[in-house]
């Protein structure tokens, strides 16, 4: 697949910008097919790690539904984004990444949890894993394998 160049190639970030945008990232926005041929968009909490997004969820719902109907989708995050009125402008930096989705298998699914605590209660390993364990059948972890990443800033 051919993805598109971005348009403003002056304000292209290199890969590297990109993966460390989805880093530090504290949220990130999921866009499916969803119902009915209209796009789903959702807010959701996440990790990336070894060039894969891990996306934490229930085991039912629009994204599962969605990601096992299609699994192409696109995910971005917004790290800036500070509006400047008196200059008519907005100063950015986003990332946006292309892949294929799927529902994680039981290896996945501990390593995309554990990715998750990680990055979100760094301080409570011991305690996050015993929680993650107790409540192991009641989530689902997405994963992205990513085939296409780009990041632009402006201003």
């Amino acid at each position: 697949m051919m993805f598109r160049e971005t348009r403003r190639s002056g304000r292209v970030l290199k890969r590297k910008d990109a993966a460390e945008m989805l880093e530090r990232a504290p949220h990130g926005t999921l866009a499916v097919l969803g119902d009915g041929g209209y796009p789903y968009s959702v807010p959701v909490s996440f990790a990336f790690e070894d060039d894969k997004i891990y996306i934490h969820g229930a085991c039912s719902g629009h994204k599962i539904d969605s990601v096992k109907k299609d699994p192409k989708v696109s995910f971005s995050v917004v790290e800036q984004d500070d509006i400047c009125p008196e200059k008519f402008t907005t100063y950015y930096r986003s990332a946006i990444v292309f892949g294929k989705a799927r529902i994680a298998g039981e290896k996945e699914k501990r390593a995309g949890k554990e990715a998750i605590l990680m990055k979100y209660a760094p301080g409570y390993k011991e305690s996050g894993m015993k929680y993650i364990e107790s409540a192991w059948n009641n989530f689902s972890v997405i994963v992205i394998d990513i085939e296409h990443m780009t990041a632009k800033a402006g201003n």
